[in-house]
């Protein structure tokens, strides 16, 4: 435990790529292969579901420390990290425990989930007592499950194939699914990252997905696509759909889900279990989920702009309520519908197909969807255009399509591992975001680095028209991200110097400050006072030209939202 507790301070220390990665070939050169099992989950972003309470970490800590709770509270929202917080409070240990980061997981952290409160009483103390301030703060946020360090996972993979001399394709290959819930970290499950290549690996693969391939943000005017890009006819242009990015995996008579983020959601999509008998083993498809209402026999003929009909792919909020659901009934399978939108082929007759160019892909994935002909994969459609100037006019019916905007996939592109551009190059082509100007109305202090300054906002959006004399501002967003560090300063000042009322950590401020936001999505919501949900809302700029009677309406989301 105290080895990665200083790797842990060591990473938080430094924005250094090229330290950080000296860091971990150092920890992984030395570490026992049990415990660098566990640290490379960790670093490459798994957490275990919390162990216990928070209720019940802040009440030890209060007990142990001997303050008193309000002082608790006022050290947290001074410090911004609860685990820091507790590890500052409590009396400070040398450290005793000589056992690793495995035992400490394995024997000591993971039996306290669903004990007694009586029970966490007397062991917690105990444990802590046996750790020096970094290895008590490192274990605490592991109970909470709040682990998180700026590395990357690209960056683990960089560091472990250095230290074993292998590609680090082929290491990223091996992490895929190494931190979903479902997988223990083990001294094997390591060695089995580092070990050197065998000829039958990819027959023994079993349900392991590959390392999706990303695309990176395309902003610059149309006008300049030619000379950036060359000549539209030499790319593959489809929707950019907003659902879950998924690939489906059918080998050995079984059938796997995985998400983008690696978690294995087959049980979520039980309407994909066809699949099992219309795929043929040895076939890995790349593609969409999203809900799919519809009586249109092809995909073609649902999204075809002039179409006086709603498009059939549904909102992606409607999505995200199916899979907020621990259970799913029969209702909401049935008035939630999910297809997969296939949009690639990275294996076929067992044979991995990532080294063939996208047109060969494509054409294969075709005739792959076509003999399964099932109602739940449908090919991601494959727009055509005389010029990007075309397909910018085509763009622009994205909204009403209920489509992000379109992807641009090179003809001649392989699949690669990550955001890279050395097997061939995608581009997402956005519309621009919907956006507002909002009031900001009440301010909480950040956490970690952000801890002393006000940076989550909640911004409003007033509820009648500038000539009413009644009309009212109504919550409808939080932000934290989009300001400069200076203008989050000066917007701190602000903040201080205006509050009105304070709920807690939260300071109810006089309406002053006008921001325009920008979100991805808008979609009614039955939660919200204001009737709507947005999707990923941030700051687009700082509106000091407006004043707050100038900030929009309700009205204004409403027409977004039609």
């Amino acid at each position: 435990m105290k080895a990665f507790a200083e790797l842990y301070a060591e990473l938080d220390a430094t924005t250094s790529s090229n330290a950080k990665l000296a860091a971990m070939q150092a920890y992984f050169a030395q570490a026992a292969p049990e415990d660098a099992g566990w640290a490379v989950y960790f670093l490459s972003g798994g957490r275990p579901r919390q162990l216990v309470p928070v209720r019940i970490l802040r009440e030890l800590a209060v007990e142990v420390s001997g303050l008193q709770p309000w002082l608790f509270e006022e050290s947290y929202q001074a410090v911004g990290d609860l685990a820091e917080t507790i590890s500052l409070v409590l009396p400070e240990n040398s450290h005793s425990s000589e056992a690793g980061l495995a035992e400490w997981i394995e024997d000591k952290l993971l039996p306290l989930r669903g004990e007694s409160p009586e029970y966490l009483a007397r062991q917690l103390p105990a444990l802590w007592a046996q750790l020096d301030r970094p290895s008590l703060m490192l274990c605490i946020k592991l109970i909470t499950g709040s682990f998180r360090v700026g590395v990357s996972k690209l960056l683990v993979t960089r560091a472990l194939a250095s230290m074993a001399g292998l590609d680090s394709k082929r290491v990223a290959q091996r992490l895929v699914g190494y931190t979903d819930l479902s997988n223990r970290p083990s001294a094997a499950s390591y060695l089995k990252l580092i070990a050197a290549e065998s000829a039958d690996e990819h027959a023994q693969r079993g349900g392991q997905p590959y390392p999706f391939f990303l695309a990176h943000a395309l902003s610059q005017p149309v006008e300049e696509f030619d000379a950036l890009l060359g000549p539209a006819s030499d790319w593959q242009v489809e929707w950019k759909w907003d659902g879950i990015r998924a690939q489906v995996v059918k080998r050995d008579g079984k059938l796997w889900v995985w998400s983008r983020g690696e978690e294995l959601v087959t049980e979520r999509f039980p309407e994909f279990d066809v699949l099992v008998h219309g795929l043929p083993d040895g076939t890995v498809i790349d593609g969409e989920i999203v809900v799919w209402k519809s009586t249109h026999p092809t995909t073609e003929d649902a999204f075809d702009p002039q179409s006086s009909e709603p498009p059939a792919v549904q909102p992606f909020a409607l999505l995200q309520q199916r899979i907020g659901r621990k259970t799913l009934d029969k209702k909401i399978l049935d008035e939630v519908p999910v297809v997969v939108l296939a949009y690639d082929l990275l294996e076929w007759q067992g044979e991995d197909w990532r080294n063939q160019p996208q047109v060969k892909r494509r054409a294969q994935l075709e005739q792959v969807i076509a003999r399964c002909n099932s109602p739940v994969l449908l090919p991601s459609p494959v727009l055509t255009g005389t010029d990007w100037f075309d397909l910018g006019r085509q763009r622009e019916a994205s909204r009403k399509l209920g489509v992000e905007g379109m992807m641009l996939k090179a003809r001649d592109s392989l699949y690669g591992v990550g955001r890279t551009k050395d097997m061939g190059v995608w581009w997402k082509w956005k519309v621009d975001p919907f956006s507002v100007d909002a009031v900001l109305i009440y301010a909480q202090r950040g956490h970690g680095r952000r801890a002393s300054l006000y940076s989550d906002y909640t911004f409003a959006v007033w509820d009648g028209p500038p000539e009413s004399s009644q009309r009212t501002l109504v919550p409808f967003a939080k932000a934290y991200s989009g300001l400069t560090d200076e203008e989050m300063r000066q917007v701190d000042s602000i903040v201080r110097k205006t509050t009105v009322e304070k709920f807690g950590p939260v300071s109810s401020v006089k309406p002053s400050l006008v921001f325009e936001l920008g979100f991805e999505g808008i979609a009614l919501s039955r939660r919200h006072k204001s009737g709507i949900a947005v999707r990923f809302p941030r700051m687009l700029r700082w509106r000091k030209d407006k004043t707050v009677e100038e900030a929009d309406s309700l009205a204004t989301l409403q027409d977004l939202l039609a």
